[in-house]
């Protein structure tokens, strides 16, 4: 069934009056799905990757039963990967809710102790919605003061990258301290097995929807150049010098080649920051606003923003390297050509990666056009289609190297990842967590900045 207007949903009118101060007009396939199982108190897996629109598919009737429920406590747990992505939901949540009685707050770790206080406090007091990360969220549990046996609806949001950072078992820790009666929604970009096993184990009869993987934009011009690793920075410095790059997002695999690239390019004279789990939080955030605000142009970065960074009008993105995964592939060069417009993805292949080429080639159904590079940087190494995919025992290694990568990330950041703040959003102050019995009844308030989002 079409629905083309979220009136059409019924949803509370002071919830609409925040859907139409966020500039949105008609809901999206995922939402049109998802929105009416969500209000019948379904539980539900579905496939979706970002810029769907599967962030204000589940945050609009949840937001709905809030504002007809009037709780005295905390609702509604949303988990998700990474600290970024956290305050970007955060911040949809303080869009969509303006004009409704309803506190959120995000719990990451990497911040301060005065955060940490802020968070216990909102805690305590009984946010409507809290949104954290899973590691974090343990740290406040083993607190002794997150009373979690009222809650009534459970969200794992992007589960397929907890699950690829290691989060499982403290998935299964939480969700063992919740109670048995309540409504679990689970979203992920792909469907593997591990998915289909965590489903069984914490949702009811769940409904599923399925969008296929999107094809990237048309507007996206994709390229690809075959090359040695040694030819990659040269050949990186001659396309910026190509290209007119309006801002640009290199994209690598391995977090010891940010600070070298961003090393290289600012011998080159380019203006450029990198972000890696590493960086603290406030490192992260400043290097995110200051590319937003276009005071420096090239941004390079792991796959942590590969997933629901909005950051309007990028132009180009460079894969330094080619992505593990093919669905990599199109969540990075998804980053450009958003909302109608052009943007250019380059891909540099060496020849170890040549197999993956072809799983991308399968996903995206197109083949990636192969382009010469300069006869200055000397001869390229030979494409051959399929390529030839590493030994076993490489494959073992790259695997071991996945999964402590993914227990230091655990154990070192409480959880982070891949988005972050919405533009305008961004440039609103958030107003600070109020006790219940002070929450404001928003309606007579100046209409919020509406940010441009498609989490």
């Amino acid at each position: 069934m079409s629905v083309e207007t979220f009136e059409a949903f019924n949803l509370h009118e002071d919830l609409l009056a925040g859907i139409q101060a966020m500039g949105y007009k008609s809901p999206t396939p995922i939402q049109q799905q998802a929105i009416p199982e969500i209000l019948a108190n379904k539980d539900m897996i579905a496939c979706a990757q970002t810029g769907t629109g599967k962030t204000a598919a589940y945050l609009l009737p949840l937001l709905d039963k809030i504002s007809h429920a009037n709780h005295d406590h905390t609702s509604t747990l949303i988990l998700v990967p990474t600290r970024e992505l956290a305050k970007q939901i955060d911040e949809q949540i303080e869009g969509f809710a303006y004009f409704v009685p309803a506190q959120s707050i995000a719990i990451y770790g990497g911040n301060k102790g005065d955060s940490w206080d802020a968070q216990k406090k909102a805690i305590t007091s009984g946010a409507d919605i809290i949104v954290a990360t899973p590691g974090r969220f343990i740290a406040h549990m083993n607190m002794g003061y997150v009373k979690l046996e009222k809650l009534e609806y459970l969200i794992l949001d992007e589960a397929d990258k907890m699950l690829d950072m290691g989060f499982m078992d403290d998935i299964m820790r939480i969700v063992r301290h919740l109670p048995q009666q309540r409504q679990t929604l689970l979203f992920s970009a792909t469907m593997p097995g591990k998915i289909r096993e965590l489903a069984r184990k914490i949702l009811k009869d769940p409904t599923e929807i399925s969008l296929a993987v999107s094809k990237p934009a048309e507007g996206i011009d994709q390229r690809s150049y075959v090359v040695h690793d040694k030819q990659k920075l040269p050949l990186l410095q001659h396309l910026i010098k190509e290209l007119e790059v309006q801002s640009m997002i290199i994209f690598t695999s391995r977090k010891s080649a940010v600070n070298e690239i961003v090393k290289a390019l600012r011998k080159m004279g380019h203006t450029a920051e990198g972000i890696m789990s590493d960086r603290t939080q406030e490192e992260r955030e400043a290097a995110m606003q200051g590319f937003r605000n276009k005071q420096f142009k090239i941004l390079v970065a792991t796959d942590i923003l590969s997933r629901g960074i909005d950051v309007d009008n990028i132009s180009h993105i460079i894969n330094f390297d080619v992505p593990h995964d093919a669905e990599d592939y199109v969540h990075r060069i998804g980053r450009t050509a958003r909302a109608a417009t052009t943007g250019t993805a380059i891909t540099f292949i060496n020849e170890k990666e040549q197999y993956r080429i072809s799983r991308i080639e399968k996903l995206i159904e197109k083949e990636l056009p192969k382009l010469p590079v300069p006869e200055e940087f000397g001869p390229a190494p030979e494409y051959k289609s399929g390529g030839a995919k590493p030994a076993s025992g490489e494959n073992r290694n790259r695997n071991r190297n996945r999964n402590n990568k993914s227990s230091s990330n655990r154990k070192s950041s409480n959880g982070t990842k891949s988005s972050s703040t919405p533009s305008n959003a961004a440039e609103r102050p958030k107003k600070p967590f109020q006790p219940r019995n002070n929450k404001p009844q928003a309606k007579d308030s100046a209409a919020p900045t509406p940010p441009v989002t498609e989490s």
